[in-house]
């Protein structure tokens, strides 16, 4: 995005990608359609030490506009769900368009480019970068890092966007695994993980500590031979601290001991009934064995009730980068151009992308602050 902008306005632009083609993340992601943007896109969706720094790249380059590009390369797409928009055919129909606008701009792109080694040379009238290469070297006035995150180690994701940060003096926030599948402690390991597959609707929450605010996704969670996964958790798994209980309601909306009472019959026969309507069948009957219903009290059913909109989960940990969908922190945006994506102390480097500390919720958002965020720095190398 930020090549192919810079390309139109005329400037001498050359890519340079580790791997054998680009944009591999994009042909992975969204099941191989890619969730290329969402149409509620705002400041809200993502998560940032400072949550206004993104406001300006979302306001200059929105999901419409994305839209209209690739209504103009004529790529059929559809919304999912919940402003979510997807490919009709394939990710790879994205990464056709941006290599066409790119070669349009007289983009020059090399693959299979592994950068050893970057140094500013300030010598004489010269003000410039020189990039070392395994193969060759080259120099220009303004560097991009675009290198994304260290989520997805398979695809080629390495550190080298943070480390060339911090040799240049910018300060990096902290990363860690985000969009992330959650891990059982062992004895939660033994009680759950032979669910794995099962999948039900449930509203996740946690405490977001840095802002003492409670964050809650309702959406569905996945049972995994490690723990649990599915958007809810994925969701959450960006705001979880790594100390906090996750708490999930499993019956959102449900009162189920007002239903029992409507129904007439109040039991441990009817409250199993039920329970296999609100959840399926095999995690209902694993629910009851392990929170088995204490009689048939009010305070019985008011504590089962209260059991099953209140699962307390403590996580061992996640699976970490190699399962991540993104990763949060990085370079701190105190040290950019909220306009430009410049570095505020070495002119001519940009930082744009995940490896900015700008983190998108599950839904095509980080995608449009990967757009939005190049295209601002397109408009200013």
């Amino acid at each position: 995005m930020c090549a192919m902008e810079a390309g139109k306005r005329g400037r001498p632009v050359l890519v340079l990608e580790r791997a054998n083609r680009i944009g591999k993340k994009i042909l992975i992601s969204g099941g191989g359609r890619c969730n290329f943007t969402n149409l509620h896109t705002s400041p809200e969706n993502f998560l940032s030490a400072n949550p206004h720094f993104a406001k300006s790249a979302l306001a200059r380059y929105t999901p419409a506009d994305f839209v209209r590009l690739v209504e103009k390369h004529g790529i059929p797409h559809h919304e999912k769900k919940l402003g979510q928009l997807f490919c009709d055919r394939a990710a790879s129909d994205v990464t056709a368009m941006l290599e066409q606008e790119c070669r349009d701009a007289r983009v020059e792109i090399r693959c299979n480019t592994k950068v050893k080694e970057v140094r500013k040379n300030e010598a004489g009238n010269l003000d410039e970068f020189i990039v070392q290469a395994e193969d060759a070297t080259f120099a220009a006035p303004r560097l991009v890092v675009a290198t994304g995150g260290l989520s997805i180690a398979k695809i080629g994701a390495t550190s080298i966007g943070y480390d060339l940060a911090r040799q240049f003096g910018l300060r990096i926030v902290s990363t860690r695994a985000a969009l992330v599948p959650l891990l059982f402690s062992e004895r939660d390991r033994k009680r759950w993980c032979d669910l794995a597959g099962v999948s039900t609707g449930v509203v996740a929450s946690t405490r977001d500590t840095k802002r003492d605010t409670k964050q809650a996704f309702r959406e569905n969670m996945l049972f995994t031979h490690r723990g649990i996964s599915g958007p809810a958790i994925l969701q959450i798994s960006s705001y979880w601290d790594g100390k906090e209980s996750i708490h999930l309601d499993l019956a959102p909306d449900r009162n189920l001991t007002a239903e029992l009472r409507r129904r007439g019959h109040r039991d441990q026969s009817s409250w199993k009934l039920l329970l296999r309507e609100v959840l399926p069948r095999r995690f209902a009957d694993r629910w009851l064995e392990t929170c088995p219903l204490a009689g048939n009290s009010d305070r019985a059913f008011a504590e089962a009730e209260h059991q099953l909109h209140e699962w307390e989960i403590k996580p061992e940990g996640t699976e970490g980068y190699g399962k991540a969908e993104v990763t949060a922190g990085g370079v701190d945006t105190g040290e950019l151009s909220a306009q430009t994506m410049e570095s505020k102390k070495v002119p001519g480097l940009f930082v744009v992308g995940e490896v900015v500390d700008v983190t998108g919720q599950l839904g095509g958002f980080n995608f449009q602050w990967a757009w939005a965020s190049g295209f601002c720095a397109g408009q200013a190398v």
